[in-house]
């Protein structure tokens, strides 16, 4: 297991491979919400992309937090994270 250091600590590459697979994936939700591809963007002017991009970004992000509190509610509520 590989680990590298990030603000938190330690992350292992593995995790951090796993929670960029869930930002796409949040990023991806949000444009289905606006009815939009990632393919449709791209073909967008710039501005436009852009714009629609930080919006999705955002989401994702918020969407991250969540998920991220609630990993720490389980770790607070089962006592401390898992031993390796």
């Amino acid at each position: 297991m590989t680990a590298t250091p990030n603000n938190d600590g330690l992350v292992d590459a593995g995790a951090r491979e796993g929670y960029e697979h869930l930002e796409q994936a949040y990023i991806l939700e949000y444009l289905r919400s606006q009815g939009l591809t990632l393919e449709q963007v791209r073909a967008m002017p710039a501005d436009q992309a852009k714009a629609i991009m930080r919006a999705a970004s955002l989401y994702a992000s918020t969407q991250m937090s969540v998920v991220e509190a609630r990993a720490h509610l389980v770790e607070e509520l089962h006592g401390g994270p898992r031993a390796l």
